[in-house]
């Protein structure tokens, strides 16, 4: 499947699209984080949460649990939230 890595997450990819698979969301983040070591940590904490300032789409809607089903033919768009002052 196709993944659009948000521009402050392209120090780990080097580019804004990379390919990765797996059968639900978690195992995708899994597969690039074999692929790009430390990415995923940046998106899903410790308690196996997507962090607040991510949001992750497949198919248009926004994808809240990591078990939720993907095709290999489908994208999935990880969007950063901006935040300061």
């Amino acid at each position: 499947m196709r993944i659009l890595i948000p521009s402050a997450l392209h120090s780990y990819t080097g580019r804004p699209w990379v390919e990765a698979s797996g059968a639900n969301v978690g195992e995708v983040l899994a597969d690039l984080d074999h692929q790009f070591p430390g990415i995923r940590f940046r998106m899903v904490d410790e308690q196996g949460n997507i962090r607040r300032h991510i949001r992750l789409f497949y198919r248009q809607a926004q994808v809240f649990d990591l078990t939720t089903p993907v095709s290999d033919d489908g994208e999935l768009l990880i969007v950063q939230a901006l935040s300061g002052g």
